[in-house]
């Protein structure tokens, strides 16, 4: 608290103030407060005893002003609209204005599919708007959001009830490859595809991923790198392979388009990828212009997937 409260003032007693001043009557400010009269009248003589001089006088049935309660009133009367317009008028938004900067938290793969056209999309409607991306998986995502993450894209668990989660996209899993040093038939049968040098993304910083922990089964790793970021430029030029989501080949054949992919000899869906923000966020306008871009660029991404399958 500053100074300014020092005084330790009931500020409603300023509120029942008003009202009497306004009405005249201590009965008839009862009725809009939805007060009992004594009630009335006991935060009157609080709010006297306190200021320590009469506000008001008896003039008839009514009460009457003093100056000192003319002076209080007069000073008291914008304040209080004020507050109450604030407290219920709409906030006015609007991205085309807004130089908020949000914090958004990532996986590797939502960075490579989704931040690059995020950011195209603020570019055209939101230029000064700025974004934080922060790295997240599926271990740190909770602890992220509750450390002031405005949203983020991951796969996640088990999550605190005061955390939003909105599906955005599911895809498979494929193979993908360099064709100019590995030759892959259409058609990969199990042994074939164990049978070659792998590369792996591992959290965990193992060589093993995925596929053991579904298929039960041990690929030869060769490598295991953190992020899926560097996978383009480790299969480029090698026999190496990769197993990774539909979205992460797809965006890496964009700039490396003699890459190829290959359908696995195996069932592997991923988990949903899913936007994620805490509830104290759902009415705020800046955040949730984000969401809905984030949902509407997912939307576009399923289609293209689609029409590329």
């Amino acid at each position: 608290m500053n100074t300014g409260y020092g005084r330790d003032l009931d500020l409603n007693l300023l509120r029942v103030f008003a009202v009497v001043a306004d009405t005249g009557s201590v009965t008839a400010a009862a009725s809009r407060l939805y007060l009992t009269q004594p009630a009335v009248s006991a935060a009157l003589r609080r709010l006297t005893a306190t200021i320590g001089a009469p506000l008001f006088v008896r003039r008839g049935r009514g009460l009457e002003l003093t100056g000192r309660g003319k002076r209080l009133h007069a000073a008291l009367v914008p304040h209080l609209r004020a507050i109450v317009d604030a407290a219920l008028s709409e906030p006015q938004w609007s991205p085309a204005t807004s130089d908020r900067t949000l914090r958004l938290g990532l996986s590797d793969v939502a960075e490579l599919w989704l931040l690059p056209a995020l950011l195209r999309v603020l570019a055209r409607e939101a230029p000064r708007m700025s974004v934080v991306a922060v790295p997240v998986q599926f271990r740190t995502v909770a602890s992220a959001l509750a450390g002031g993450l405005d949203a983020a894209v991951t796969v996640a668990d088990e999550l605190p009830a005061t955390v939003r989660r909105q599906p955005l996209l599911c895809g498979g899993f494929v193979c993908l490859f360099d064709p100019r040093h590995t030759r892959l038939r259409r058609t990969l049968t199990a042994d074939e595809y164990f049978a070659l040098d792998h590369v792996i993304v591992s959290y965990n910083g193992d060589l093993r991923g995925i596929v053991e922990d579904v298929v039960q089964r041990s690929r030869t790793v060769r490598c295991s790198v953190s992020t899926f970021a560097s996978l383009g430029a480790l299969l480029d030029g090698s026999g190496l392979v990769a197993t990774v989501p539909l979205l992460v080949a797809a965006h890496l054949r964009e700039t490396r388009k003699h890459l190829a992919t290959r359908p696995l000899p195996f069932e592997l869906e991923g988990t949903p990828t899913e936007l994620l923000w805490p509830s104290s966020a759902d009415d705020d306008a800046a955040c949730r212009f984000v969401r809905d871009k984030i949902v509407d660029i997912s939307q576009l991404t399923i289609s293209k997937l689609a029409s590329a399958s």
